[in-house]
């Protein structure tokens, strides 16, 4: 595995290449990046574990503007034989009690005709990259309780339940 880490315009831009495979920042100037983005997206929305509406065509847009205009933001794409058949979407934070930045993954996919071929690893892969070089404390993420090929993915990427247990709480507001 080779790891190329790049500043354009000053964000980093992470490549992982292995084999066939390759992990890259999402380029919002490019649309082959973001359609099939947004067309994963709307796939994972539609997925049992997203259980949701999938985004319309301005709905897409607005994304897509305000993902770019946020410099804390950053969307991996993932490619298998030159296809992108995954992305994860992350936001940098920051930990009060570290003192540090951390990398919260947001949305984690692979299509489902991809999946059980190991290219999730390498999408991790990438991610962990990322956040070394953003020289983050740690990476967070929440994953359904009854997501169990994802915790599997996630536990054998090193990651473990919080100690104590967290739960994930919300409160809409619109």
């Amino acid at each position: 595995m080779r790891l190329y880490i790049r500043r354009p315009s000053g964000r980093f831009l992470c490549i992982m290449r292995k084999e066939n495979i390759r992990v890259e920042l999402c380029d919002f100037n490019n649309r082959e990046h973001t359609g099939r983005f947004t067309e994963l997206l709307n796939h994972y929305i539609e997925d049992p574990m997203g259980d949701s509406i999938p985004l319309d065509e301005v709905r897409q847009a607005l994304l897509l503007e305000e993902l770019k205009a946020n410099s804390k933001a950053f969307v991996l794409l993932l490619f298998y034989q030159e296809q992108i058949v995954g992305f994860s979407t992350l936001f940098e934070l920051f930990s009060t009690f570290k003192v540090k930045p951390y990398l919260y993954i947001h949305d984690f996919v692979v299509y489902g005709n991809y999946r059980g071929k190991g290219l999730g690893r390498s999408l991790m892969d990438g991610v962990v990259a990322l956040a070394k070089q953003l020289q983050c404390c740690k990476i967070t993420l929440e994953v359904r309780s009854d997501n169990h090929p994802a915790q599997k993915l996630y536990k054998n990427c090193g990651f473990t339940p919080c100690e104590p247990d967290m739960y994930f709480w919300t409160k809409p507001l619109m």
